[in-house]
């Protein structure tokens, strides 16, 4: 099927979404995103009738946001209208340590939308037992694989349509 991209500070559109939450490269350490990997996963298996909207908090040309709070205030509504927040920690703490990844996974916890993948071969997979742990605890799917979370982020998506 379909999906379109939104980026950091666009217009959020109407529609299925799901929010691409974790950690984010520093242009400093650059390092490869998982984000458009994430995408044509979840590009392949969306099944729905409409457009589906990917909404990354990364910027789009790599054009950052004149003021920090422009940035968390866009990232903070994105997460509150997308249907589902996908978070894939492949923690690293050197290159992609993800500190702003554990707070907004706390207040997404118990949102109802949260799916959490923390791959255990990532470089720091200890650095993921209180997520899993806390995720588990609240009845959040936990996913070993980028494409497994992205199954249960569309899982979840449906499962929400179809009570609403």
């Amino acid at each position: 099927m379909t999906a379109n991209l939104v980026m950091a500070r666009e217009t959020l559109p109407l529609g299925p979404s799901v929010f691409l939450a974790g950690p984010t490269p520093d242009p400093s350490n650059p390092v490869p995103s998982w984000r458009p990997a994430a995408l044509k996963i979840l590009t392949d298996l969306w099944a729905g009738p409409q457009t589906l909207t990917v909404l990354s908090p990364e910027s789009r040309n790599g054009t950052r946001a004149a003021r920090y709070e422009d940035q968390v205030d866009w990232e903070t509504a994105a997460r509150a209208s997308a249907d589902a927040i996908l978070f894939w920690i492949p923690r690293d703490l050197k290159t992609m340590p993800g500190m702003t990844t554990n707070v907004e996974f706390g207040l997404d916890v118990t949102s109802g939308k949260a799916v959490l993948g923390c791959p255990p071969n990532c470089p720091n997979p200890e650095r993921n037992r209180y997520l899993i742990y806390v995720a588990r605890r609240h009845n959040v799917p936990v996913t070993e694989t980028l494409q497994d979370a992205a199954a249960a982020a569309l899982k979840l998506m449906g499962a929400s349509r179809t009570t609403r």
